[in-house]
């Protein structure tokens, strides 16, 4: 499937500023099931064009089918994910063009802002309820939608039109708005989503739609498509968007209603479910609060909890409750005392490793050592490394300057410091690496917490 975005603003090449994309790369960036690339079929002052072509792999989609997905026998194999801008598009927007969602452009800060006219093209997008459906979700925003549709078969003319359309849009507006937007309404046109959707949606659904939704006719259907007609989540969403406008803004998102620690847990979570990861290894899994988030999901058929403590791992055996799981569940885990300072045969063999709040407790010297061990010896897929955002510090009235927030912290990464230590890493290893704020976002100093998402890079 193929998203393109065009624009002719002058330098129209200031695109690749916002998507932090150089027009003359050809860039990957892998998933579990395929691949997505970013490339530049046109790229000039007058008419710059920025290309997503996703290329999923069907044996890789039957093998992961996960949670969630259909429960007719044969949907793992007969199916139209490889083919059409569903939610593995939007998944390929966020991890593709994550900074330029997030309103974040370093070399061209004052472009974030400007509305750009932009041009457009799906290829395909399935929508269940036909064109006057997407109609209903683009034409209030004030795009221009332009359609083409296809018969369902060329041969039995009467059989009528399927639900599948080349889609235009045309729009002026900020690139972040467009993505978000675009990001929101694909699975919703598709009325599908290709991973496990928790209360973690509902943040990402308030987060991209917080400029648009809550004046959108179409409010309910969207909330309600977004969550895959989950009705608690459904409900609780639109308790949010639907409250009075005198109502404050921190009041109506629900990351404030939730503790930082357990935020990053549900966001490092749903990103494993999202890229159908089956085997997850947590290193510094401390008490095991993630082993338990990970334990109540049955995508999961092997987790492995390591921490240096013996302490903390004896707490994570009594809350996760071995001793009384049926065997089958004790298969699923297990934990064992270690150390990210030495090479450890033990961690290798997992898709997925994840390091919360961990690196800041090393001293700085180790982390090259902690370096090799993750991405070289053990050498997983995917890793998530999640580390608090010291210029947040600022925000907590009771720190004093300078000071960091535990007292076992060694140090403590800026966004700036963060990113150019997990870009080195990525090249150095082979990966790619995209970022994510965590928490409440603040423009000035960013958010509490930072996510780095690696993968490794195509060859």
């Amino acid at each position: 499937m193929l998203l393109t975005i065009t624009t002719t603003r002058y330098p129209a090449t200031d695109l690749g500023y916002l998507l932090h994309k150089h027009p003359a790369k050809v860039q990957t960036f892998p998933f579990t099931a395929g691949d997505a690339h970013v490339f530049y079929p046109e790229a000039t002052e007058e008419k710059c064009t920025a290309a997503l072509l996703l290329d999923l792999d069907p044996v890789k989609l039957t093998r992961k089918s996960g949670p969630g997905s259909n429960d007719f026998a044969l949907e793992p194999y007969v199916n139209d994910r490889p083919y059409v801008a569903s939610s593995f598009m939007s998944a390929a927007i966020s991890q593709a063009f994550s900074s330029a969602m997030n309103g974040r452009c370093k070399d061209k800060p004052e472009l974030v802002e400007i509305a750009f006219p932009f041009e457009v093209s799906l290829s395909v997008l399935p929508v269940n309820g036909g064109e006057p459906l997407l109609r209903n979700l683009f034409e209030p925003l004030g795009y221009e939608v332009s359609v083409q549709s296809f018969p369902l078969d060329t041969q039995y003319p009467a059989w009528g039109q399927s639900r599948y359309f080349q889609v235009t849009l045309k729009h002026t507006l900020p690139l972040r708005l467009l993505l978000s937007q675009l990001y929101v309404l694909m699975p919703v046109c598709d009325n599908d989503k290709h991973y496990f959707v928790g209360e973690h949606e509902i943040e990402k659904l308030m987060e991209k739609g917080r400029e648009w939704l809550e004046n959108h006719p179409a409010r309910e259907l969207i909330t309600r498509r977004y969550l895959k007609h989950l009705g608690p989540l459904t409900r609780q969403a639109l308790s949010i968007i639907m409250k009075d406008e005198d109502v404050p803004e921190p009041e109506r998102l629900p990351a404030e209603k939730i503790r930082l620690h357990d935020l990053r847990l549900q966001t490092v979570r749903d990103l494993l479910l999202e890229h159908n990861v089956s085997s997850v290894a947590d290193m510094g899994c401390g008490e095991g609060k993630l082993l338990k988030l990970l334990m109540e999901k049955s995508a999961f058929s092997r987790i492995l909890g390591m921490d240096v403590s013996y302490h903390a791992l004896e707490i994570a055996r009594e809350k996760l409750k071995l001793d009384r799981l049926p065997e089958l569940q004790k298969k699923r885990i297990g934990l064992i005392q270690g150390s990210l300072a030495y090479k450890d045969k033990r961690l290798s063999g997992f898709e997925a490793a994840t390091l919360v709040e961990v690196i800041e407790h090393l001293d700085m010297p180790r982390l090259a050592v902690l370096e090799k061990v993750v991405f070289e010896y053990a050498r997983p897929q995917l890793v998530i490394i999640t580390t608090v955002n010291a210029e947040y510090n600022v925000k907590y009235e009771a720190l004093s300057a300078g000071a960091f927030r535990h007292k076992d912290h060694r140090f403590e990464w800026t966004r700036a410091e963060f990113e150019s230590w997990a870009n080195k890493v990525a090249t150095q290893f082979g990966y790619t690496v995209v970022f994510k704020p965590l928490g409440d976002y603040d423009e000035a100093v960013g958010a509490p917490s930072q996510l780095a998402l690696f993968s490794i890079a195509a060859a």
